[in-house]
């Protein structure tokens, strides 16, 4: 049984970015006002044999930007991204009129610290945090009343789709801190960064950063096992309590 169009966007990819041969970016463009809050996700669908194809993906744009941007890892075996892979600017694309998902920033439980780590597309809701806090910074609608710390895990230095735009953003943001880390580094003696997967460093940056359950709230996005490991060992540090670390996680077959 198909769903009735009336609960999709006809959307269309205005533009394209591939990182790396199985990592790009899509801005899509919708035709409306698509209202979702920074860290929510948007459904995507493909016609593909007389049969639409769907899956969720977190939403790397802002909500005041008039397109929807997505951070895609190319999935061989999977259902969806071998058919979005495909997809070239100016091309059709469904998207699910309603965002959905809780993975919002949680401003008002009195941590003014928020702890992000992601794995390589785990970025993207992260991606949005930023961009909607950096505007209403500038616009005087945010007085930087809470930081952001964000640890942002890949294998090798091609996986950060945003790092040159985040590091720009650290750079002039005194609210925001950007770790990026390479878990492969020895084929990448000119990587300057951090080294180890985002979990091994976490330990670290929480204790470099002064971040601990009572001022801050924890926000894991990406690998199945990188979540796994960052709430045990967020856990040893006391973030006990279920509201304190938030979780999205990406069914991506390890490599």
């Amino acid at each position: 049984m198909t769903t009735p169009d009336d609960k999709f966007y006809h959307a269309q990819v205005t533009k394209r970015v591939d990182f790396a041969p199985d990592l790009w970016m899509f801005r899509i463009r919708v035709g409306t006002d698509f209202k979702f809050v920074p860290g929510q996700y948007a459904t995507l669908g493909v016609e593909s044999d007389g049969k639409r194809v769907e899956r969720p993906y977190s939403i790397a744009s802002a909500p005041f930007e008039d397109e929807v941007e997505f951070f895609f890892e190319l999935v061989p075996e999977g259902a969806l991204t071998p058919l979005l892979h495909k997809l070239q600017p100016g091309d059709p694309l469904l998207m699910r009129k309603s965002p959905k998902g809780r993975f919002s920033l949680e401003t008002q439980g009195g941590k003014t610290n928020h702890l992000c780590v992601s794995t390589v597309t785990g970025v993207a809701p992260f991606v949005s945090y930023v961009r909607t806090l950096h505007k209403e910074w500038k616009e005087g609608r945010f007085h930087g009343e809470h930081k952001l710390f964000l640890l942002n895990g890949a294998s090798r230095p091609w996986e950060f789709g945003y790092l040159d735009e985040l590091r720009e953003a650290a750079r002039e943001i005194p609210w925001f801190t950007y770790v990026p880390t390479v878990s492969r580094p020895w084929d990448h003696e000119d990587w300057p960064g951090e080294i180890g997967r985002a979990d091994d460093v976490l330990r670290k940056y929480a204790d470099q950063w002064g971040l601990d359950a009572g001022n801050t709230v924890a926000y894991l996005c990406g690998h199945p096992e990188m979540i796994e490991h960052s709430k045990s060992i967020l856990k040893r540090r006391g973030f006990t309590d279920r509201a304190a670390v938030k979780e999205e996680i990406y069914w991506i077959p390890a490599k």
